[in-house]
């Protein structure tokens, strides 16, 4: 194991704390922001997420904006590989995915151009920890070469911390939202 390794799992750990903690004192209407920024995208496709475990939940959000435009959620291909977005609609069928997340039952694949992405843990500066898979990372670096693709993290307040164990390979956020607050990156 690399120091890097051994620092972002430290990381990792202060993170999943601070976040079960935030999750605990879950508070009604946290997707709030989340649908206010999404108001003003209006049609564009775009990804949440099935949360899972302690996430903050972006289902509201997510129901708001399937009823303008195109709404996936990730879909787990294969370890190493970009993760693949599904078309989801509130009440549809859905079947178990990778990691315990669900995903669509009939897979109706498209690319986002804005991406919910959840996370451990992020800074102040937009450098977001995710679970160490790199699913996230390969997956904007993709879309990122073809066109624009806009990246929002969605977590708690709890979840910020100082100073993040950064790779080159970790993608930036454009965007942060949290339950409280929004804070925009200059990328």
């Amino acid at each position: 194991m690399t120091d890097l390794t051994a620092i972002k799992s430290q990381a990792r750990k202060a993170g999943f704390a601070r976040r079960k903690d935030a999750f605990s004192m879950h508070k009604p209407g946290a997707a709030g922001h989340l649908s206010e920024v999404l108001a003003g995208y209006r049609g564009v496709p775009l990804s949440g997420y099935m949360p899972i475990r302690t996430e903050i939940d972006p289902l509201a959000a997510m129901a708001e904006a399937a009823a303008h435009g195109p709404v996936a959620v990730p879909v787990i291909m294969a370890a190493g590989q970009p993760l693949k977005f599904s078309r989801w609609q509130p009440e549809a069928p859905l079947r178990d995915g990778p990691f315990g997340a669900k995903v669509p039952e009939v897979d109706d694949f498209f690319d986002p151009e804005i991406l919910i992405v959840p996370l451990v843990a992020f800074d102040a500066r937009g450098g977001r920890l995710g679970y160490g898979g790199g699913f996230y990372d390969r997956t904007l670096e993709g879309l990122r070469a073809k066109r624009p693709t806009l990246a929002i993290g969605f977590a708690f307040d709890a979840q910020e911390a100082e100073d993040l164990p950064l790779e080159p390979t970790d993608q930036p956020l454009d965007m942060l939202i949290t339950e409280s607050r929004v804070l925009q990156f200059n990328r």
